[in-house]
Protein backbone atom coordinates (compact mmCIF):
# COMPACT_ATOMS: atom_id res chain seq x y z
CA UNK A 1 0.00 0.00 0.00
CA UNK A 2 1.14 3.54 -0.71
CA UNK A 3 -0.80 4.74 2.35
CA UNK A 4 -2.56 3.03 5.25
CA UNK A 5 -4.94 5.13 7.36
CA UNK A 6 -5.35 3.42 10.74
CA UNK A 7 -8.43 3.34 12.92
CA UNK A 8 -10.53 6.04 11.29
CA UNK A 9 -14.24 6.51 11.80
CA UNK A 10 -15.30 5.90 8.22
CA UNK A 11 -18.23 8.06 7.10
CA UNK A 12 -18.55 6.57 3.66
CA UNK A 13 -20.81 9.05 1.84
CA UNK A 14 -23.85 6.81 1.45
CA UNK A 15 -25.63 8.18 4.51
CA UNK A 16 -25.34 4.78 6.23
CA UNK A 17 -23.90 4.25 9.71
CA UNK A 18 -20.24 5.11 10.21
CA UNK A 19 -17.79 2.42 11.34
CA UNK A 20 -14.18 2.07 12.43
CA UNK A 21 -11.72 0.64 9.93
CA UNK A 22 -8.31 0.91 8.34
CA UNK A 23 -8.27 2.21 4.78
CA UNK A 24 -5.48 1.36 2.35
CA UNK A 25 -4.61 3.43 -0.72
CA UNK A 26 -2.59 2.24 -3.70
CA UNK A 27 -2.11 3.78 -7.12
CA UNK A 28 -4.41 6.69 -6.29
CA UNK A 29 -7.36 4.46 -5.41
CA UNK A 30 -8.85 2.92 -2.30
CA UNK A 31 -7.42 -0.60 -2.32
CA UNK A 32 -8.67 -2.04 0.98
CA UNK A 33 -11.09 -1.25 3.81
CA UNK A 34 -11.13 -3.22 7.05
CA UNK A 35 -8.31 -4.50 9.21
CA UNK A 36 -5.10 -4.15 7.22
CA UNK A 37 -2.13 -6.10 8.58
CA UNK A 38 1.25 -4.48 8.25
CA UNK A 39 1.89 -0.95 7.13
CA UNK A 40 2.22 0.99 3.94
CA UNK A 41 4.88 3.24 2.54
CA UNK A 42 3.16 5.78 4.74
CA UNK A 43 0.99 5.02 7.73
CA UNK A 44 -1.31 7.57 9.33
CA UNK A 45 -2.86 7.16 12.78
CA UNK A 46 -6.45 8.43 12.39
CA UNK A 47 -7.88 7.45 15.77
CA UNK A 48 -10.34 10.14 16.81
CA UNK A 49 -10.74 11.38 13.24
CA UNK A 50 -13.53 10.87 10.72
CA UNK A 51 -12.60 9.76 7.21
CA UNK A 52 -14.95 10.92 4.47
CA UNK A 53 -14.90 11.15 0.69
CA UNK A 54 -13.56 14.48 -0.52
CA UNK A 55 -16.25 17.15 -0.57
CA UNK A 56 -17.75 18.39 -3.84
CA UNK A 57 -18.52 22.09 -4.13
CA UNK A 58 -21.54 22.01 -6.41
CA UNK A 59 -21.51 25.77 -6.99
CA UNK A 60 -18.07 27.37 -7.27
CA UNK A 61 -16.74 30.56 -8.84
CA UNK A 62 -13.08 29.53 -9.05
CA UNK A 63 -12.98 29.67 -12.86
CA UNK A 64 -9.90 31.92 -12.88
CA UNK A 65 -8.73 31.40 -9.29
CA UNK A 66 -7.59 27.86 -10.09
CA UNK A 67 -5.43 29.25 -12.91
CA UNK A 68 -3.89 32.13 -10.98
CA UNK A 69 -3.45 30.56 -7.52
CA UNK A 70 -1.73 27.16 -7.21
CA UNK A 71 -2.32 27.17 -3.44
CA UNK A 72 -6.11 27.66 -3.48
CA UNK A 73 -6.35 26.94 0.24
CA UNK A 74 -9.72 28.64 0.28
CA UNK A 75 -11.19 25.37 -0.95
CA UNK A 76 -8.49 22.76 -0.34
CA UNK A 77 -8.36 23.50 3.39
CA UNK A 78 -12.13 22.88 3.63
CA UNK A 79 -11.73 19.33 2.36
CA UNK A 80 -13.04 20.21 -1.09
CA UNK A 81 -11.52 17.93 -3.72
CA UNK A 82 -13.80 18.86 -6.64
CA UNK A 83 -15.44 22.13 -7.68
CA UNK A 84 -18.15 22.64 -10.30
CA UNK A 85 -17.39 25.76 -12.37
CA UNK A 86 -19.21 27.63 -15.14
CA UNK A 87 -22.01 28.67 -12.82
CA UNK A 88 -24.87 31.15 -13.09
CA UNK A 89 -24.78 31.19 -16.87
CA UNK A 90 -21.58 33.25 -17.18
CA UNK A 91 -18.04 31.99 -17.68
CA UNK A 92 -15.26 32.08 -20.23
CA UNK A 93 -16.06 29.27 -22.68
CA UNK A 94 -17.29 28.89 -25.31
CA UNK A 95 -16.49 32.38 -26.54
CA UNK A 96 -15.09 34.45 -29.37
CA UNK A 97 -13.08 37.65 -28.85
CA UNK A 98 -16.15 39.90 -28.66
CA UNK A 99 -18.02 37.65 -26.25
CA UNK A 100 -15.01 37.11 -24.04
CA UNK A 101 -14.42 40.86 -23.67
CA UNK A 102 -18.02 41.42 -22.55
CA UNK A 103 -18.06 38.48 -20.15
CA UNK A 104 -14.77 39.49 -18.55
CA UNK A 105 -16.21 42.91 -17.72
CA UNK A 106 -19.61 41.56 -16.68
CA UNK A 107 -18.22 39.16 -14.08
CA UNK A 108 -15.10 41.01 -12.98
CA UNK A 109 -16.76 41.19 -9.57
CA UNK A 110 -16.81 37.38 -9.38
CA UNK A 111 -13.38 36.56 -10.78
CA UNK A 112 -11.39 39.74 -11.23
CA UNK A 113 -10.60 41.37 -14.54
CA UNK A 114 -8.49 38.46 -15.72
CA UNK A 115 -5.63 40.74 -16.75
CA UNK A 116 -3.30 38.25 -15.05
CA UNK A 117 -4.63 35.27 -17.00
CA UNK A 118 -3.72 34.15 -20.52
CA UNK A 119 -7.07 33.48 -22.20
CA UNK A 120 -5.61 31.11 -24.75
CA UNK A 121 -8.76 29.01 -25.15
CA UNK A 122 -12.08 29.59 -26.90
CA UNK A 123 -13.90 26.29 -26.38
CA UNK A 124 -15.01 24.28 -23.37
CA UNK A 125 -12.49 21.58 -24.20
CA UNK A 126 -9.79 24.22 -24.54
CA UNK A 127 -10.60 25.63 -21.10
CA UNK A 128 -10.49 22.17 -19.52
CA UNK A 129 -7.17 21.52 -21.24
CA UNK A 130 -5.92 24.82 -19.86
CA UNK A 131 -6.77 23.69 -16.32
CA UNK A 132 -4.82 20.47 -16.87
CA UNK A 133 -1.68 22.25 -18.03
CA UNK A 134 -1.88 25.09 -15.49
CA UNK A 135 1.11 26.10 -13.37
CA UNK A 136 3.77 24.83 -15.70
CA UNK A 137 1.90 21.65 -16.55
CA UNK A 138 1.57 20.55 -12.92
CA UNK A 139 -2.22 20.93 -12.84
CA UNK A 140 -4.47 22.67 -10.33
CA UNK A 141 -5.09 22.54 -6.59
CA UNK A 142 -8.36 20.58 -6.69
CA UNK A 143 -10.38 18.82 -9.37
CA UNK A 144 -12.80 20.82 -11.50
CA UNK A 145 -15.92 20.03 -13.52
CA UNK A 146 -17.61 22.56 -15.79
CA UNK A 147 -21.09 23.60 -16.88
CA UNK A 148 -21.74 25.25 -20.24
CA UNK A 149 -22.84 28.81 -19.32
CA UNK A 150 -26.09 29.65 -21.11
CA UNK A 151 -25.66 33.41 -20.79
CA UNK A 152 -22.24 33.24 -22.44
CA UNK A 153 -23.69 31.02 -25.17
CA UNK A 154 -26.45 33.59 -25.76
CA UNK A 155 -23.96 36.45 -25.86
CA UNK A 156 -21.95 34.48 -28.44
CA UNK A 157 -24.90 33.62 -30.68
CA UNK A 158 -27.32 36.52 -30.13
CA UNK A 159 -25.42 39.31 -28.37
CA UNK A 160 -26.48 41.28 -25.30
CA UNK A 161 -29.83 42.46 -26.69
CA UNK A 162 -33.18 41.83 -25.04
CA UNK A 163 -34.99 40.02 -27.84
CA UNK A 164 -35.99 36.50 -28.86
CA UNK A 165 -33.38 34.48 -30.70
CA UNK A 166 -33.94 33.88 -34.40
CA UNK A 167 -34.20 30.32 -35.67
CA UNK A 168 -30.61 30.47 -36.91
CA UNK A 169 -29.39 31.87 -33.58
CA UNK A 170 -31.20 29.15 -31.65
CA UNK A 171 -29.57 26.55 -33.89
CA UNK A 172 -26.18 28.10 -33.15
CA UNK A 173 -26.86 28.00 -29.41
CA UNK A 174 -27.83 24.32 -29.67
CA UNK A 175 -24.54 23.66 -31.50
CA UNK A 176 -22.49 25.48 -28.86
CA UNK A 177 -24.16 23.61 -26.01
CA UNK A 178 -23.79 20.28 -27.83
CA UNK A 179 -20.10 20.93 -28.49
CA UNK A 180 -19.44 21.91 -24.89
CA UNK A 181 -21.11 18.79 -23.55
CA UNK A 182 -19.29 16.59 -26.06
CA UNK A 183 -16.03 18.13 -24.86
CA UNK A 184 -16.71 17.15 -21.26
CA UNK A 185 -19.08 19.62 -19.62
CA UNK A 186 -21.44 18.08 -17.06
CA UNK A 187 -24.46 20.18 -17.97
CA UNK A 188 -25.79 23.67 -18.61
CA UNK A 189 -26.06 26.58 -16.18
CA UNK A 190 -28.17 29.73 -16.34
CA UNK A 191 -28.25 33.02 -14.47
CA UNK A 192 -31.78 34.23 -15.09
CA UNK A 193 -31.42 37.44 -13.14
CA UNK A 194 -28.19 38.21 -15.05
CA UNK A 195 -27.94 39.53 -18.58
CA UNK A 196 -27.92 38.33 -21.26
CA UNK A 197 -29.11 34.92 -20.06
CA UNK A 198 -32.25 36.39 -18.50
CA UNK A 199 -33.44 37.50 -21.94
CA UNK A 200 -34.10 33.86 -22.89
CA UNK A 201 -37.70 32.76 -22.72
CA UNK A 202 -38.87 29.41 -21.43
CA UNK A 203 -39.19 27.89 -24.91
CA UNK A 204 -35.57 28.79 -25.74
CA UNK A 205 -34.32 27.28 -22.47
CA UNK A 206 -36.36 24.14 -23.09
CA UNK A 207 -34.69 23.64 -26.46
CA UNK A 208 -31.24 23.93 -24.94
CA UNK A 209 -32.22 21.52 -22.17
CA UNK A 210 -33.20 18.97 -24.80
CA UNK A 211 -29.57 19.01 -25.94
CA UNK A 212 -28.42 18.55 -22.34
CA UNK A 213 -30.78 15.60 -21.90
CA UNK A 214 -29.34 13.83 -24.95
CA UNK A 215 -25.94 13.90 -23.27
CA UNK A 216 -27.26 12.71 -19.91
CA UNK A 217 -26.30 16.00 -18.27
CA UNK A 218 -28.25 18.32 -15.99
CA UNK A 219 -29.59 21.87 -16.08
CA UNK A 220 -28.45 24.12 -13.24
CA UNK A 221 -30.41 27.38 -13.19
CA UNK A 222 -30.07 30.41 -11.00
CA UNK A 223 -33.72 30.99 -11.75
CA UNK A 224 -35.67 34.19 -12.30
CA UNK A 225 -36.41 35.18 -8.70
CA UNK A 226 -35.46 34.25 -5.17
CA UNK A 227 -37.74 37.02 -3.91
CA UNK A 228 -41.09 38.10 -5.40
CA UNK A 229 -42.97 35.10 -6.81
CA UNK A 230 -40.02 32.84 -6.05
CA UNK A 231 -42.19 29.72 -6.07
CA UNK A 232 -43.39 30.55 -9.58
CA UNK A 233 -39.76 30.84 -10.66
CA UNK A 234 -38.96 27.41 -9.21
CA UNK A 235 -42.07 25.96 -10.85
CA UNK A 236 -40.99 27.30 -14.25
CA UNK A 237 -37.69 25.42 -13.99
CA UNK A 238 -39.41 22.20 -12.93
CA UNK A 239 -41.86 22.41 -15.83
CA UNK A 240 -39.44 23.29 -18.61
CA UNK A 241 -37.02 20.52 -17.66
CA UNK A 242 -39.95 18.09 -17.49
CA UNK A 243 -40.87 19.05 -21.03
CA UNK A 244 -37.26 18.67 -22.15
CA UNK A 245 -36.76 15.36 -20.33
CA UNK A 246 -33.74 16.85 -18.57
CA UNK A 247 -32.39 16.40 -15.05
CA UNK A 248 -32.61 19.53 -12.88
CA UNK A 249 -30.25 20.86 -10.22
CA UNK A 250 -31.43 24.05 -8.51
CA UNK A 251 -28.59 26.46 -7.77
CA UNK A 252 -28.24 27.99 -4.28
CA UNK A 253 -31.85 27.06 -3.56
CA UNK A 254 -33.33 29.38 -0.99
CA UNK A 255 -36.26 31.69 -0.26
CA UNK A 256 -35.14 35.25 0.40
CA UNK A 257 -36.56 38.67 1.31
CA UNK A 258 -39.34 39.44 3.75
CA UNK A 259 -42.19 37.97 1.74
CA UNK A 260 -40.57 34.51 1.83
CA UNK A 261 -39.73 34.25 5.52
CA UNK A 262 -40.74 30.81 6.76
CA UNK A 263 -41.85 29.62 3.32
CA UNK A 264 -39.18 26.98 2.66
CA UNK A 265 -41.69 24.16 3.35
CA UNK A 266 -43.74 25.39 0.38
CA UNK A 267 -40.70 25.07 -1.87
CA UNK A 268 -39.95 21.58 -0.60
CA UNK A 269 -43.58 20.54 -1.12
CA UNK A 270 -43.26 21.67 -4.74
CA UNK A 271 -40.08 19.62 -5.14
CA UNK A 272 -41.51 16.57 -3.39
CA UNK A 273 -44.52 16.54 -5.69
CA UNK A 274 -42.22 16.45 -8.71
CA UNK A 275 -39.89 13.88 -7.15
CA UNK A 276 -42.83 11.63 -6.32
CA UNK A 277 -43.73 11.71 -10.02
CA UNK A 278 -40.28 10.35 -10.83
CA UNK A 279 -38.47 13.58 -11.69
CA UNK A 280 -34.66 13.74 -11.38
CA UNK A 281 -34.11 16.85 -9.25
CA UNK A 282 -31.39 17.91 -6.82
CA UNK A 283 -30.41 21.25 -5.31
CA UNK A 284 -27.56 22.93 -3.49
CA UNK A 285 -27.35 25.59 -0.81
CA UNK A 286 -24.81 27.36 1.39
CA UNK A 287 -25.25 27.47 5.19
CA UNK A 288 -25.50 31.25 5.57
CA UNK A 289 -28.30 33.80 5.34
CA UNK A 290 -26.79 36.67 3.26
CA UNK A 291 -26.36 36.33 -0.47
CA UNK A 292 -23.50 37.69 -2.56
CA UNK A 293 -23.57 39.09 -6.06
CA UNK A 294 -22.42 42.07 -8.09
CA UNK A 295 -23.92 45.50 -7.51
CA UNK A 296 -24.73 45.92 -11.19
CA UNK A 297 -26.78 42.71 -11.15
CA UNK A 298 -29.42 44.46 -9.05
CA UNK A 299 -30.29 46.84 -11.89
CA UNK A 300 -33.37 46.20 -14.07
CA UNK A 301 -32.69 44.05 -17.10
CA UNK A 302 -33.44 46.86 -19.54
CA UNK A 303 -30.63 48.89 -17.97
CA UNK A 304 -28.19 46.02 -18.62
CA UNK A 305 -29.19 45.49 -22.25
CA UNK A 306 -26.39 45.85 -24.77
CA UNK A 307 -23.53 44.82 -22.47
CA UNK A 308 -21.25 46.57 -19.99
CA UNK A 309 -20.41 49.68 -22.05
CA UNK A 310 -24.09 50.33 -22.68
CA UNK A 311 -24.77 50.04 -18.94
CA UNK A 312 -22.08 52.59 -18.14
CA UNK A 313 -23.53 55.00 -20.71
CA UNK A 314 -26.96 54.76 -19.11
CA UNK A 315 -25.53 55.36 -15.65
CA UNK A 316 -23.85 58.54 -16.90
CA UNK A 317 -27.17 59.86 -18.24
CA UNK A 318 -29.02 61.63 -15.40
CA UNK A 319 -32.49 61.05 -16.86
CA UNK A 320 -31.90 57.35 -17.48
CA UNK A 321 -30.26 56.97 -14.07
CA UNK A 322 -33.41 58.43 -12.51
CA UNK A 323 -35.47 55.74 -14.27
CA UNK A 324 -33.12 53.06 -12.96
CA UNK A 325 -33.50 54.43 -9.45
CA UNK A 326 -37.29 54.36 -9.70
CA UNK A 327 -37.19 50.75 -10.92
CA UNK A 328 -34.94 49.76 -8.03
CA UNK A 329 -36.55 51.65 -5.18
CA UNK A 330 -40.23 51.75 -6.16
CA UNK A 331 -41.11 49.09 -8.72
CA UNK A 332 -38.75 46.30 -7.67
CA UNK A 333 -36.27 45.53 -10.45
CA UNK A 334 -36.10 42.05 -11.93
CA UNK A 335 -32.36 42.14 -11.20
CA UNK A 336 -33.27 42.49 -7.52
CA UNK A 337 -35.77 39.63 -7.70
CA UNK A 338 -38.79 41.90 -8.09
CA UNK A 339 -38.41 43.38 -4.60
CA UNK A 340 -37.84 47.14 -4.03
CA UNK A 341 -34.27 47.49 -2.85
CA UNK A 342 -33.60 48.22 0.81
CA UNK A 343 -30.19 49.88 0.66
CA UNK A 344 -29.57 49.10 4.33
CA UNK A 345 -29.30 45.40 3.41
CA UNK A 346 -26.60 46.01 0.76
CA UNK A 347 -22.98 45.83 1.96
CA UNK A 348 -20.02 46.40 -0.35
CA UNK A 349 -17.76 43.36 -0.13
CA UNK A 350 -15.26 44.08 -2.87
CA UNK A 351 -14.17 46.52 -5.57
CA UNK A 352 -12.00 46.19 -8.63
CA UNK A 353 -10.01 49.36 -7.99
CA UNK A 354 -8.02 49.02 -4.74
CA UNK A 355 -8.07 52.80 -4.33
CA UNK A 356 -11.82 52.62 -3.66
CA UNK A 357 -11.63 49.89 -1.01
CA UNK A 358 -11.04 51.98 2.09
CA UNK A 359 -14.02 54.21 1.41
CA UNK A 360 -16.50 51.50 0.55
CA UNK A 361 -15.65 47.90 1.47
CA UNK A 362 -17.44 46.67 4.58
CA UNK A 363 -19.93 49.54 4.53
CA UNK A 364 -23.64 49.50 3.77
CA UNK A 365 -24.74 51.44 0.70
CA UNK A 366 -26.44 54.63 1.89
CA UNK A 367 -28.55 55.12 -1.23
CA UNK A 368 -28.75 55.25 -5.00
CA UNK A 369 -26.37 58.17 -5.43
CA UNK A 370 -23.57 56.23 -3.76
CA UNK A 371 -24.38 53.07 -5.70
CA UNK A 372 -24.43 54.90 -9.02
CA UNK A 373 -21.18 56.72 -8.37
CA UNK A 374 -19.42 53.52 -7.30
CA UNK A 375 -20.64 51.59 -10.34
CA UNK A 376 -19.21 54.29 -12.60
CA UNK A 377 -15.92 54.75 -10.76
CA UNK A 378 -15.29 50.99 -10.50
CA UNK A 379 -16.63 50.14 -13.97
CA UNK A 380 -19.33 47.76 -12.68
CA UNK A 381 -16.86 45.68 -10.65
CA UNK A 382 -18.23 46.05 -7.07
CA UNK A 383 -19.51 42.97 -5.31
CA UNK A 384 -22.04 43.09 -2.49
CA UNK A 385 -23.40 41.05 0.37
CA UNK A 386 -27.18 41.16 0.37
CA UNK A 387 -28.56 40.58 3.87
CA UNK A 388 -31.98 39.22 2.87
CA UNK A 389 -32.01 35.57 4.02
CA UNK A 390 -33.76 33.69 6.83
CA UNK A 391 -32.15 31.12 9.12
CA UNK A 392 -35.29 28.99 9.37
CA UNK A 393 -35.39 28.62 5.58
CA UNK A 394 -31.68 27.74 5.46
CA UNK A 395 -32.08 24.94 8.00
CA UNK A 396 -35.26 23.55 6.45
CA UNK A 397 -33.78 23.31 2.96
CA UNK A 398 -30.52 21.67 4.05
CA UNK A 399 -32.46 18.77 5.57
CA UNK A 400 -34.07 17.79 2.29
CA UNK A 401 -33.42 14.38 0.74
CA UNK A 402 -31.97 15.81 -2.52
CA UNK A 403 -29.88 18.58 -0.94
CA UNK A 404 -26.17 19.02 -1.69
CA UNK A 405 -23.62 21.61 -0.57
CA UNK A 406 -22.44 24.48 -2.71
CA UNK A 407 -20.45 27.46 -1.48
CA UNK A 408 -21.29 29.93 -4.26
CA UNK A 409 -17.96 31.27 -3.07
CA UNK A 410 -16.75 34.48 -4.67
CA UNK A 411 -13.06 34.79 -3.83
CA UNK A 412 -12.60 38.36 -5.08
CA UNK A 413 -12.75 41.49 -2.99
CA UNK A 414 -11.28 42.75 0.24
CA UNK A 415 -14.15 41.35 2.29
CA UNK A 416 -15.68 38.32 0.51
CA UNK A 417 -18.61 36.36 1.86
CA UNK A 418 -17.30 33.91 4.53
CA UNK A 419 -18.98 31.05 2.66
CA UNK A 420 -16.06 31.07 0.21
CA UNK A 421 -13.67 29.90 2.93
CA UNK A 422 -16.09 28.26 5.35
CA UNK A 423 -19.09 26.47 3.81
CA UNK A 424 -18.06 22.85 4.37
CA UNK A 425 -16.61 23.08 7.90
CA UNK A 426 -19.58 25.30 8.83
CA UNK A 427 -21.94 22.48 7.83
CA UNK A 428 -19.91 19.94 9.83
CA UNK A 429 -19.23 22.08 12.89
CA UNK A 430 -22.19 24.38 13.35
CA UNK A 431 -25.09 22.50 11.76
CA UNK A 432 -24.02 18.93 12.60
CA UNK A 433 -22.17 19.10 15.90
CA UNK A 434 -23.53 22.28 17.48
CA UNK A 435 -27.15 22.32 16.32
CA UNK A 436 -27.83 18.71 15.28
CA UNK A 437 -29.71 19.80 12.15
CA UNK A 438 -28.11 16.88 10.29
CA UNK A 439 -26.32 13.77 11.49
CA UNK A 440 -22.69 13.47 10.49
CA UNK A 441 -23.51 10.59 8.15
CA UNK A 442 -26.33 12.54 6.47
CA UNK A 443 -24.18 15.61 6.06
CA UNK A 444 -21.30 13.77 4.39
CA UNK A 445 -23.77 12.19 1.96
CA UNK A 446 -24.98 15.72 1.13
CA UNK A 447 -21.42 17.00 0.65
CA UNK A 448 -19.86 14.04 -1.19
CA UNK A 449 -21.94 11.03 -2.19
CA UNK A 450 -24.98 12.79 -3.61
CA UNK A 451 -23.00 15.44 -5.56
CA UNK A 452 -20.84 12.75 -7.18
CA UNK A 453 -23.97 10.87 -8.20
CA UNK A 454 -25.45 14.04 -9.73
CA UNK A 455 -22.23 14.52 -11.71
CA UNK A 456 -22.36 10.89 -12.91
CA UNK A 457 -18.94 10.09 -11.47
CA UNK A 458 -18.80 6.32 -11.03
CA UNK A 459 -15.64 6.23 -8.91
CA UNK A 460 -15.88 9.29 -6.66
CA UNK A 461 -17.96 10.40 -3.70
CA UNK A 462 -17.81 7.25 -1.58
CA UNK A 463 -15.24 5.51 0.61
CA UNK A 464 -15.34 2.25 -1.30
CA UNK A 465 -12.75 -0.15 -2.67
CA UNK A 466 -11.77 0.75 -6.21
CA UNK A 467 -12.86 4.37 -5.87
CA UNK A 468 -10.45 7.26 -6.27
CA UNK A 469 -8.70 8.17 -3.06
CA UNK A 470 -10.13 11.67 -2.80
CA UNK A 471 -10.39 11.73 0.99
CA UNK A 472 -10.67 14.13 3.90
CA UNK A 473 -9.81 13.44 7.53
CA UNK A 474 -11.39 15.76 10.08
CA UNK A 475 -12.05 15.90 13.81
CA UNK A 476 -15.82 15.92 14.41
CA UNK A 477 -15.24 17.46 17.84
CA UNK A 478 -13.31 20.49 16.62
CA UNK A 479 -14.03 21.06 12.92
CA UNK A 480 -15.20 24.62 12.38
CA UNK A 481 -15.14 27.45 9.89
CA UNK A 482 -12.52 30.05 10.68
CA UNK A 483 -14.01 32.63 8.33
CA UNK A 484 -16.36 35.28 9.69
CA UNK A 485 -17.96 38.39 8.22
CA UNK A 486 -15.26 40.45 9.91
CA UNK A 487 -12.35 38.12 8.94
CA UNK A 488 -13.60 36.18 5.92
CA UNK A 489 -10.28 34.72 4.73
CA UNK A 490 -9.40 32.75 7.89
CA UNK A 491 -8.96 29.04 7.14
CA UNK A 492 -10.94 26.36 8.98
CA UNK A 493 -9.80 24.28 11.92
CA UNK A 494 -10.13 20.55 12.57
CA UNK A 495 -9.30 19.33 9.03
CA UNK A 496 -5.72 18.04 9.27
CA UNK A 497 -5.53 15.89 6.11
CA UNK A 498 -6.92 16.08 2.58
CA UNK A 499 -5.93 13.74 -0.26
CA UNK A 500 -6.61 13.82 -4.00
CA UNK A 501 -5.84 10.55 -5.77
CA UNK A 502 -4.03 9.56 -2.59
CA UNK A 503 -1.66 12.53 -2.77
CA UNK A 504 -1.55 14.83 0.26
CA UNK A 505 -3.01 18.26 -0.49
CA UNK A 506 -3.37 19.21 3.19
CA UNK A 507 -0.91 17.61 5.63
CA UNK A 508 -1.10 18.26 9.37
CA UNK A 509 -3.35 21.21 8.66
CA UNK A 510 -1.02 22.88 6.17
CA UNK A 511 -1.23 23.18 2.39
CA UNK A 512 1.43 21.15 0.61
CA UNK A 513 2.85 22.02 -2.80
CA UNK A 514 1.00 19.09 -4.42
CA UNK A 515 -1.15 19.98 -7.45
CA UNK A 516 -3.22 16.82 -7.83
CA UNK A 517 -6.31 18.46 -9.34
CA UNK A 518 -7.34 17.93 -12.95
CA UNK A 519 -10.38 18.62 -15.09
CA UNK A 520 -13.14 16.07 -14.58
CA UNK A 521 -14.94 15.48 -17.85
CA UNK A 522 -18.33 13.89 -18.21
CA UNK A 523 -18.94 11.00 -20.56
CA UNK A 524 -21.76 8.54 -21.20
CA UNK A 525 -24.03 7.85 -18.25
CA UNK A 526 -22.60 5.06 -16.04
CA UNK A 527 -24.48 2.04 -14.78
CA UNK A 528 -26.89 2.83 -11.90
CA UNK A 529 -25.26 3.11 -8.48
CA UNK A 530 -26.56 1.98 -5.14
CA UNK A 531 -29.21 4.51 -4.05
CA UNK A 532 -28.17 6.93 -1.33
CA UNK A 533 -30.16 6.87 1.88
Amino acid sequence: MDLVIRGARVVDGTGGPSYTADVGVHGGRIAAIGRIPGGGRRTLDAHGLALAPGFVDMHAHSDLALLRDPDHSAKAAQGVTLEVLGQDGLSYAPADERTLAGVRTAIAGWNGSGDDVDFDWRTVGGYLDRLDRAHGGRGIAVNAAYLVPQGTVRAYAVGWDDRPATAAELDRMRELVDEGLAQGAAGLSSGLTYTPGMYAGGAELTELCRVVARHGGYYCPHHRSYGHRALDAYAEMIELTREAGCALHLAHATMNFGENEGRAPELLALLDAALDRGRDITLDSYPYTPGCTTLVALLPSWANEGGPEAVLARLRDDAVAARIRHALEVEGADGCHGVPVDWSTIEISGVGDPALAAAHVGRRVDGWDTARRLLLEDRLAPTVLQHVGHEENVRTIMRHRVHTGGSDGILQGAKPHPRAYGTFPHYLGHYVRDLGVLSLEECVAHLAGRPAARLRLPDRGLVREGFRADLVLFDPATVAAGSTYERPRVLPTGIPYVFIDGRPVIHEGRRTDVLAGRSVRSGPAPAPRRPLR
